[in-house]
């Protein structure tokens, strides 16, 4: 079993950055992949960003590419989604997701445990 905790939403100005952080427990964790969904509200889940077990292997949302670095450190069991110049379409909660095989997914449904969400408000 899994858990996810994720942390660093807010409210913040667009242009402005964030970090979210998704501490994991566990000690398996260095062998999952993770990956980072969101959800504004009356949308469907959209992936953001994936991270392979040893994050040498990424892959980003077109919508987000240029702006989101997802990365984690496996010695503290967390995964982060650096979000810089944000919009107010980047408006969610985002959550976070693990799977238990070693490379990323880009479906929710690829994910066995998630996070219980973090909100992100971004004003114009």
């Amino acid at each position: 079993q899994v858990t996810l905790v994720e942390g660093g939403g807010g409210l913040v100005q667009a242009g402005g950055s964030l970090r979210l952080s998704c501490a994991a427990s566990g000690r398996t964790f260095s062998s999952y992949a993770m990956g980072w969904f969101r959800q504004a509200p009356g949308k469907e889940r959209e992936f953001v960003a994936t991270i392979d077990w040893s994050g040498g292997s990424t892959s980003h949302a077109d919508s987000v590419k240029g702006r989101f670095t997802i990365s984690r450190d496996n010695a503290k069991n967390t995964v982060y989604l650096q979000m810089n110049s944000l919009k107010p379409e980047d408006t969610a909660v985002y959550y976070c997701a693990a799977r238990t095989v070693s490379f990323g997914s880009l479906t929710p449904v690829g994910y066995h445990y998630w996070g219980q969400g973090t909100q992100v408000t971004v004003s114009s």
